[in-house]
């Protein structure tokens, strides 16, 4: 049987938990009721904490940045500290919720490139059928 820290359940809960050690925690949930309790238990003392300086950090993911700056970070247009602050919370840090905006943003950019692309190709197959 698996363990897990009062730790990996707090980050369960805050969906701060790495993918394959959450589908792990998942499955045991399934079928032991120790485990069920201990995360009510965590659950329980996560919302007493609601309004402690930390619970409103994490609440309000004050630690993250914002969508602008990771534009700017996949640009490679911040400075040299606070890119290498983002790829510290991206790759060290894990955050979960920054690296599918990152995921989205990389997506759009590159669906962006496909309709500039696209649009070009239509605009050169029209050349001359177009009224003046």
């Amino acid at each position: 049987m698996a363990e897990f820290s009062d730790a990996e359940l707090a980050a369960f809960l805050d969906e701060a938990l790495p993918p394959s050690r959450s589908a792990e925690l998942e499955h045991h949930l399934r079928s032991d009721a120790a485990l069920r309790q201990r995360l009510t238990e965590v659950t329980g003392r996560q919302s007493a904490g609601l309004h402690t300086i930390g619970g409103i950090w994490r609440r309000n993911r004050l630690s993250c940045p914002d969508r602008s700056e990771l534009g700017q970070y996949i640009l490679g247009t911040l400075d040299e500290e606070r890119a290498d602050y983002i790829r510290f919370h991206l790759e060290q840090v894990g955050c979960r919720y920054c690296a599918a905006n990152l995921a989205d943003l990389e997506a759009a950019a590159a669906g962006g490139e496909e309709t500039v692309r696209r649009r070009t190709k239509y605009f050169q197959t029209s050349v001359g059928h177009l009224g003046s």
